[in-house]
C-alpha cells in the first residue's frame, strides 16, 4: 500500500478545480433542510438552561429570600428542566419535517449526480 500515492491523491482532488455544482447545490439543499431545527434547538435549549439556572439560584437563595422565593425557585426549575427535556423530541420532529419538505429535490439530484458518475 503506497500512502504517498494516496496522500498525493487527496491533496490534488483538494485543489482541483470544482465543477460538479450539482454537488454543491446538494449539500445547500442539506443544508437548508436541516438548519432550522438546529438552530430552534440550540437556541431554545440555551433558553430552558437558564431558566434551570434561574430556578435553581432562587430555591438557593442567591436570588431572594424568604420561603416564598425557594418555592417559586423549585417551580421554575422545574419548567427548565422541562424545556430541556422537550428540547430533543422537538428537534426530530422539526428535522422531519424538513428533511421531508426537501426529500424530493434532494433525491432527484442525488440520482443526477449517481447517474452522471
Amino acid at each position: 500500500m503506497n500512502t504517498d500515492k494516496i496522500y498525493a491523491e487527496a491533496l490534488a482532488n483538494e485543489y482541483a478545480p470544482k465543477d460538479t455544482t450539482k454537488v454543491v447545490a446538494l449539500r445547500k439543499l442539506d443544508r437548508k433542510a436541516k438548519m432550522p431545527a438546529t438552530i430552534f434547538t440550540y437556541t431554545f435549549g440555551i433558553i430552558a438552561s437558564l431558566i434551570t439556572g434561574v430556578g435553581m439560584c432562587l430555591s438557593m437563595k442567591v436570588i431572594g429570600s424568604g420561603d416564598a422565593m425557594f418555592v417559586l425557585g423549585i417551580i421554575v426549575g422545574i419548567i427548565g428542566f422541562i424545556g430541556m427535556g422537550v428540547n430533543y423530541p422537538i428537534y426530530k420532529t422539526m428535522l422531519e419535517k424538513g428533511k421531508k419538505k426537501y426529500a424530493f429535490e434532494i433525491v432527484e439530484l442525488a440520482k443526477e449526480i449517481s447517474d452522471n458518475n
